[in-house]
């Protein structure tokens, strides 16, 4: 049995601090406004709908509990709608895809939303504890270290200098900019206040004004890390063909820390004929990967090939990709790795100049794909995201 994508929907992001405009919005609040929008747009009965599978990484404070289960309630769908919160890191919000898929094609449920939210203006990165970057019995056999120094780990093993990672960031900004102006982000949604207004109907952190002589001024944000607390000589004696740690990454070449949600609504043909609902794509394959946790963050290519396999394509079947742009030096080393040009990659920006809200962004980067495979009538799209503690997640997806 297929898994169809009905649609998907995403908040804007907002920057995920004190200053950002989506600090005074909780973030069971952000899933119910995409939920009631997604309800709206289509028209349907919910009472199909048996489940909400919501990644989010943060499961503490505000977004613990089964902040799922607690947007259902909120949401007005009705006490029948269960949900079900999972955490994959950074990959959270494309494994609830995923998972949803799974059970649609395994004829169990019918019809399911799958999506995920972070908000990282009231519930701070890490601040939920965990054992994996804390605790030594865990971290020194494992030699894990920090995702920033990961990331320069990649950059000096691969290649990759500051002229080259801060390029790439810059064209980043440059095609979000371009996106934003363009309206192509149509599977989004402004965010309102209590009393129904809008806040904030734009993505927060794109910098249109960003320049190459700006990002080549930022500091790097890891070096002091790597030297002080020894991390490069971890990596330096996991990898020891790397002389040294060449630190090229800073707060203008990483993902930026926002808020936002998004969910999709998911279902089979049968379903999907008896609302009177008409599908945007189906689930063609998706995989999971396991990589060394040191280097941590090139599980991309390897998952998307594994994903590719499973679908019987190759990377030339892909029209458009969507790789998470958790630092540059990731997706520059997906393309590095898999040939695949960068005029197919993030073409309307990515987490760079847009943001990654950790348990939401799988799902928002699936809608982005989505949108501009019908924008620009091309039929095949690929999301794959790195993931903490040495993992990928890649699924593919097929216009209909």
């Amino acid at each position: 049995m297929e898994a169809f994508i009905y649609d998907t929907i995403r908040t804007v992001r907002g920057r995920g601090n004190s200053k950002g405009t989506l600090v005074g919005v909780t973030p069971v609040e952000l899933v119910a406004q995409v939920l009631g929008a997604l309800r709206d747009k289509k028209g349907f009965d919910p009472a199909p709908i048996e489940d909400m599978i919501l990644g989010c990484v943060t499961q503490t404070a505000e977004q613990g509990a089964n902040i799922a289960k607690t947007a259902a309630q909120l949401s007005g769908y009705g006490t029948h709608l269960c949900g079900v919160s999972l955490n994959r890191f950074c990959g959270s919000g494309l494994e609830a895809i995923n998972q949803a898929a799974a059970y649609i094609q395994s004829g169990n449920v019918e019809m399911m939303l799958a999506g995920g939210v972070e908000s990282m203006s009231r519930v701070k990165m890490g601040s939920d504890g965990g054992a994996m970057f804390v605790d030594p019995a865990v971290v020194l056999p494992g030699m894990i270290v920090p995702q920033g120094i990961s990331a320069d780990l990649i950059a000096s093993k691969y290649g990759f200098d500051r002229e080259t990672v801060d390029l790439f960031a810059y064209h980043s900004q440059q095609r979000a900019a371009l996106a934003e102006k363009s309206g192509y982000f149509l599977s989004r949604i402004a965010v309102k206040d209590i009393n129904g207004n809008v806040i904030l109907s734009t993505d927060e952190n794109i910098r249109p004004t960003t320049t190459l002589e700006g990002l080549h001024a930022l500091t790097p944000s890891f070096a002091t890390m790597g030297e002080v607390a020894g991390f490069d000589a971890v990596v330096i004696d996991k990898y020891p063909e790397i002389e040294e740690v060449i630190h090229v990454h800073h707060a203008g070449n990483a993902s930026a820390i926002v808020d936002g949600a998004a969910v999709a609504l998911l279902g089979n043909k049968q379903i999907g004929d008896r609302l009177e609902l008409k599908p945007r794509a189906k689930i063609k394959a998706f995989a999971v990967c396991g990589t060394d946790p040191t280097i941590m963050l090139v599980g991309p290519a390897p998952a998307s090939r594994k994903a590719l396999r499973k679908a019987g394509m190759e990377f030339g079947d892909i029209d458009l990709f969507e790789v998470n742009e958790a630092f540059a030096a990731v997706v520059l080393r997906f393309m590095q790795d898999t040939g695949v040009p960068h005029d197919k990659i993030n073409v309307n920006g990515g987490a760079i100049a847009l943001g990654h809200p950790l348990g939401a962004t799988g799902c928002m980067l699936l809608g982005t794909v989505l949108d501009e495979l019908e924008r620009s009538n091309k039929s095949t799209g690929l999301i794959t995201l790195c993931i903490g503690g040495g993992m990928g997640i890649a699924t593919i997806i097929e216009r209909v």
